[in-house]
């Protein structure tokens, strides 16, 4: 169920079948403020009712379905949540968008798109020549964040584990937006990430150039304050082979080198998994 859930949702995610309206994210903005406020979740307490309730929810409604229709309704929640979560129209837009700009020698535009892409890293120092290494490595970090993670965790723990991974993800992708403060949320989700991001950084040295990702992974594997972000993206510039900088106004070549190691390691992630499900190791 698990591995026939995770690849209509990834059929739907690439075919754009899903309104932007309708995916994860978009339906977390309006349960937030709807049952929560900001001032409300500077309580540790409220902040872990907010990052749980969500799962509860999926808890109870599992077990109110279980046995429906000969597991049928049980099948298609695990297929609706695993396309809710899976699809993420907006990075993938801003990253065409970046694409594009580069393409026409906008690089103004291709700052704003790689701001919108990763909100998480400051851009303003960056330079052009930098600039399309560093959009390489978001697209690293995002293939983690909303696709990797996100397998892991349906596999793992069906849509209970989706469902709690991108609730915890969501409020930290909004206080960074919002440049607040929120209790608890990076440190559970510092934890969440601890496993698949060692995991998927693996994925990198196999699908790259082993020797030097290798030495690297070794090195940062078992840290246990590391972050997950550093980990996944120096395993993954290690791994790729960056080629040198044109004189176009922002060069793709390292942007384009990492997407396609990102890809790569994906469907790595993916053959993996099918086959531990077909020898029963997961189910």
């Amino acid at each position: 169920m698990a591995l026939f859930s995770l690849l209509i949702a990834i059929l739907v995610e690439r075919l754009k079948l899903l309104p932007q309206s309708w995916q994860f994210d978009s339906l977390m903005s309006h349960y937030h403020p709807l049952l929560f406020g900001d001032k409300q979740l500077q309580s540790g307490l409220m902040m872990l009712i907010a990052m749980s309730l969500p799962t509860v929810g999926a808890v109870v409604l599992l077990w109110v379905i279980e046995g429906w229709l000969w597991g049928g309704v049980t099948l298609f929640v695990w297929l609706f949540t695993a396309i809710l979560c899976f699809c993420h129209q907006q990075q993938r837009q801003a990253f065409k968008a970046y694409i594009q700009a580069a393409c026409r020698g906008d690089v103004q535009a291709c700052y704003h798109f790689a701001n919108e892409l990763d909100s998480s890293i400051c851009i303003d120092s960056t330079s052009e020549d930098e600039l399309g290494e560093l959009a390489g490595k978001s697209a690293a970090w995002i293939n983690y964040r909303f696709y990797g993670a996100v397998a892991l965790y349906l596999m793992a723990l069906g849509p209970v584990g989706i469902v709690f991974y991108c609730t915890v993800r969501f409020y930290a992708e909004y206080a960074q937006r919002k440049e607040i403060e929120l209790p608890l949320v990076k440190s559970v989700l510092h934890i969440l990430d601890w496993i698949p991001s060692r995991i998927v950084s693996f994925g990198y040295v196999l699908s790259g150039e082993f020797a030097p990702a290798l030495t690297v992974w070794r090195k940062k594997v078992l840290s246990v304050t590391l972050p997950a972000r550093e980990l996944v993206i120096d395993v993954a510039v290690s791994a790729e082979d960056l080629p040198e900088v044109s004189s176009a106004p922002v060069c793709l070549r390292p942007t384009l080198a990492l997407l396609q190691l990102s890809k790569r390691n994906f469907m790595l992630l993916v053959t993996s998994l099918s086959l531990l499900t077909i020898f029963g190791v997961v189910s």
